[in-house]
């Protein structure tokens, strides 16, 4: 019995210089407040002189570059699934595309799509019966449509388009020379000795001119893609090839499938 009293007697020390430890280590700590002499700093004698003009004052405004600011986003384009065959003599894509979007965090009533060069042939919206007719105005750059109604940022709307692109270049830069955004190789047979070919290159806001999006790097979208061919081509494009089906004309219709999102400009096909 006298040894389980010392035994408790001992635990109870512990704890009370536990506790008395623990309520020293919450002390808040004292800090010193010091007023250092000024620092100095001067360039070596490894670094150039800069000449300024006798004129000169301390008070000249620096000149910056113009501020370029990434784009402003309004509605969040969330998937993109495009249906597209190709006029070989004529150079155009045949497309119809089926966006999903959601307003980014305001409500929105309208929406603007880069559709560089289309003729359009349908712009509707997606509903549970079918499709309503949109109003639009079109610039041949710009497509602005009229949604119907105002959504809030919990509501999802898809907007179908009917459309004919027909890619042609104004332009480029000094490491992207053509605009084009997708190219005919040797789209008449002309030259024996080339291969008939379509490929694309969007960077960074030229996948438009083969389907409507919002073509800004700034953008996110997951993707599917219909590209409708004769026999003896072969596609390839964005994520997985999911299906190949035979078509009764003699053309073949490719399913790709792309599930991570990403950039317009990304978004790429060849033939």
């Amino acid at each position: 019995m006298r040894n389980h009293y010392w035994l408790f007697f001992s635990l109870f020390l512990v704890a009370c210089a536990t506790q008395k430890a623990s309520k020293t280590a919450l002390t808040p700590p004292v800090f010193e407040k010091r007023t250092l002499d000024t620092l100095v700093v001067e360039p070596t004698d490894d670094e150039p002189d800069v000449e300024r003009p006798e004129s000169a004052t301390d008070d000249i405004p620096i000149t910056l570059p113009a501020y370029s600011p990434s784009y402003k986003r309004t509605n969040d384009l969330l998937h993109t699934k495009l249906d597209v065959r190709f006029n070989w003599e004529k150079e155009e894509a045949i497309g119809k595309a089926s966006l999903k979007f959601k307003p980014l965090f305001y409500p929105v009533s309208s929406l603007t799509l880069d559709a560089k060069g289309f003729e359009l042939k349908k712009v509707a919206l997606q509903t549970a019966s079918g499709e309503q007719s949109l109003k639009y105005t079109y610039d041949s750059s710009h497509l602005v449509i009229n949604l119907g109604k105002t959504y809030t940022r919990t509501e999802e709307y898809t907007i179908n388009i009917d459309y004919i692109a027909r890619p042609k270049s104004t332009g480029g830069s000094s490491a992207i020379t053509s605009n084009q955004g997708l190219f005919f190789i040797n789209p008449r047979k002309e030259d024996g000795d080339k291969p008939q070919q379509i490929w694309t290159q969007g960077e960074t806001e030229w996948n438009s001119r083969w389907f409507p999006t919002i073509d800004e790097p700034n953008e996110r979208s997951t993707e599917e893609i219909y590209i409708t061919v004769d026999k003896k081509f072969v596609t390839l494009s964005n994520g997985l090839l999911t299906s190949s089906t035979n078509n009764p004309d003699g053309t073949r219709t490719d399913y790709w499938k792309m599930d991570q999102a990403h950039p317009p400009y990304l978004f790429m096909l060849a033939v």
